[in-house]
């Protein structure tokens, strides 16, 4: 377990220490790992939307101490090289010594809070394009949901493209994870399609004036071959909901994996509150899969 009065310490009487580790740390060599060659990446940015839930446990994320000591064990695992939290979550690692010679992806807009009627107008609350340059970060990750019936979308389309542009001006990696969204009685639901998702990768792929620095990080849907098709980017698999059919979610990904424009995964709390088994058990499973 972490001492969290020692963290707590540092974040009270030296709060500069987080600039000091971030400058400190030791970047990676490259954004893939050298013995699989792909991204393998830790996703903990769903505390600061408000999502909280993993399986059948609304508040599962809800313990900070408990998180980032699951998070520590994930990014010690093997073949994971990387991490995507907000500032909050991040900082704490680099205090904690977690982040050497890992890939960090700050994530971006936070502000479309899960359940709220401004979900859709995803505003930029966290990291921007200087603060993930400045700490050394390797990318900034934005939200992107395009619902036709929500005229919010068009502020986090604009929002979402000056970031590409501005983290592309500094040399970093633009993730974009795209949906085609709609209200159903009243929550917002991503339309997980082939064709929805051909939509939604094209839309994002034209995003900002160059795409020389874009990823996009998508669901598993049915004909993932012809939603892959759609683009020449590389791409990322997102992990989602915890699922009950872990080996079903697996087999998923393995697939998905074979496909060229496939790079790695960003799995979450599918890793991290793993339905059966430990974190440590869950994440060599998916290190496997590359």
């Amino acid at each position: 377990m972490l001492n969290v009065a020692e963290l707590l310490e540092t974040r009270v009487h030296r709060p500069d220490a987080i600039m000091t580790a971030a400058k400190a740390r030791r970047r990676p060599a490259s954004l893939v790992d050298r013995e699989h060659g792909k991204l393998m990446i830790i996703a903990a940015d769903h505390p600061a939307r408000g999502a909280l839930r993993a399986g059948g446990d609304p508040l599962a994320m809800a313990n900070r101490v408990d998180l980032l000591d699951r998070l520590r064990t994930a990014l010690g695992r093997p073949g994971v090289n990387g991490v995507l939290g907000t500032p909050d979550i991040l900082e704490d690692l680099l205090l904690l010594g977690a982040l050497d010679d890992k890939v960090v992806i700050g994530s971006m807009n936070r502000g479309g809070l899960a359940g709220t009627s401004f979900e859709i107008d995803d505003r930029f609350t966290a990291y921007d394009a200087d603060s993930i340059a400045d700490a050394g970060f390797e990318g900034g990750k934005m939200l992107l949901r395009i619902d036709p019936a929500d005229a919010g979308t068009v502020t986090t389309l604009q929002a979402c493209g000056n970031a590409v542009t501005a983290l592309a001006a500094r040399q970093r990696m633009a993730m974009v994870e795209p949906f085609i969204s709609h209200r159903v009685d009243g929550r917002v639901r991503n339309e997980l399609t082939a064709e929805a998702m051909i939509r939604a990768c094209t839309v994002s792929a034209g995003l900002g004036n160059t795409s020389a620095y874009t990823w996009l990080k998508v669901p598993v849907v049915p004909e993932m071959e012809r939603v892959m098709a759609a683009t020449t980017l590389p791409a990322l698999i997102l992990g989602g909901e915890v699922s009950d059919d872990a080996d079903g979610a697996y087999a998923q990904w393995s697939k998905a994996l074979d496909l060229p424009t496939v790079h790695g995964l960003v799995i979450g709390r599918s890793l991290l509150y793993p339905a059966s088994g430990t974190v440590a058990d869950a994440v060599d499973r998916a290190v496997g899969l590359l």
